[in-house]
């Protein structure tokens, strides 16, 4: 039917002209983002899965991220036990020394300064190791007292024990020389000789005793008054390893630090992490029979170093493997959620060309729908 009020034809050009428009602008949008979904009407189920997506993949970039910073924190760790570790193995090795009979007292004095020396710096290695400000190595410091007032009262035991040895050998003594004064034979001059030695003995390990109860009461009434902060490993530690709450790595160090502690406060008589400078030489290789003692405890104290690397160690190992298993899922969830965001240029490029075409045969369309009115006019003529 020919109106002049309603041009059908030109209608329905215009409507497909308007729809290919609204493809047009759409394959526009896609090209010049790079992305096929660029609003939640492009395709609502799949920018909500590629939202998911992408909060997961950032997630895992920050655990990697926390992953990278928890590793740097355990090789800071792990060096410093080394460092300890070769520190205990010198110490051991002027303990040896110490406890051979061709040593003198002014050897033994010798050794026992640098001993010494090296138990400061060993002290200074545990209280002094710190990561982003943390101490790393300081046990929990509730326990540590602990065994600080337990040494204090082995030593003080120890004290007690020596001066009651003392005292028996010189009344063995006493009763030697009175035997061999009442009558002198080889039997009671020998006797005697050997109880002058254990006198001699005896005297040695009271005054080493009495030394070592004097620092230990010292030490203890100074780590009483003095407030200490606890180290990282001192309570659980958890790493974030995951983009969710629950991925998390607990580790428990405490009992290998607090273990450690024990043994290198036994080990050597100067060793502290509570940062007090310790009064005295110490007097774990002043004599031999010290020193033989000490080559044992250092030994502990070794092994237990060597206990908290391996555990660090272990820690760090573990952590790599969760590096890379992260590194592994987060390309895959990246290419996931390309696979729903991004566009395909082939695809989009061959659909941008056909739109072009239909607009331009809707605008040719639309100008000859236009000249109908004009065949109306004709029929009037």
């Amino acid at each position: 039917m020919l109106s002049l009020h309603t041009n059908t034809a030109s209608l329905s050009a215009q409507s497909s002209l308007r729809r290919t428009e609204g493809r047009m602008a759409i394959v526009m949008t896609r090209l010049g983002t790079g992305f096929r979904v660029n609003s939640a009407t492009d395709d609502a189920a799949g920018l909500q899965i590629a939202t998911r997506l992408l909060a997961q993949s950032h997630g895992m970039a920050a655990a990697m991220g926390n992953i990278q910073k928890s590793l740097s924190m355990l090789q800071t760790a792990e060096g410093a036990l080394s460092e300890s570790g070769n520190i205990l193995i010198r110490m051991k090795d002027l303990a040896i020394q110490a406890a051979d009979g061709s040593a003198t007292d002014v050897d033994r004095g010798a050794l026992q300064a640098e001993f010494t020396a090296l138990s400061h710096e060993l002290s200074h290695v545990s209280s002094g190791t710190t990561f982003g400000g943390a101490r790393l190595l300081l046990g929990d410091t509730t326990n540590e007292k602990a065994n600080v007032v337990a040494a204090n009262a082995a030593a003080a035991a120890a004290n007690g024990a020596a001066a009651a040895a003392l005292a028996t050998a010189q009344a063995n003594h006493g009763a030697a020389l009175a035997a061999d004064q009442a009558g002198s034979t080889p039997a009671t001059r020998a006797a005697l000789g050997a109880a002058a030695g254990a006198v001699t003995n005896a005297t040695a390990n009271a005054a080493v005793a009495s030394t070592a109860a004097q620092d230990a009461q010292q030490y203890a009434t100074a780590v009483a008054a003095v407030t200490a902060i606890d180290g990282v490993f001192s309570k659980a530690v958890n790493f974030q390893i995951g983009a969710s709450a629950g991925e998390v790595m607990n580790v428990q160090l405490t009992a290998q630090l607090d273990g450690m502690h024990t043994a290198l406060h036994a080990a050597a008589s100067t060793y502290d992490t509570f940062g007090i400078d310790r009064p005295g030489s110490g007097t774990d290789l002043v004599i031999a029979s010290a020193a033989s003692a000490t080559i044992g405890k250092l030994q502990s104290a070794i092994d237990a170093v060597a206990g908290v690397r391996a555990g660090v160690g272990a820690i760090a190992n573990r952590l790599n493997h969760t590096d890379n298993n992260l590194a592994n899922m987060r390309a895959n969830t990246t290419v996931a959620r390309g696979r729903i965001m991004d566009t395909d240029f082939a695809q989009e490029s061959a659909n941008m060309i056909s739109n072009q075409m239909l607009m331009q045969a809707g605008g040719s369309v639309l100008r000859q729908s236009n000249s109908i009115s004009s065949m109306v006019m004709s029929l009037l003529a």
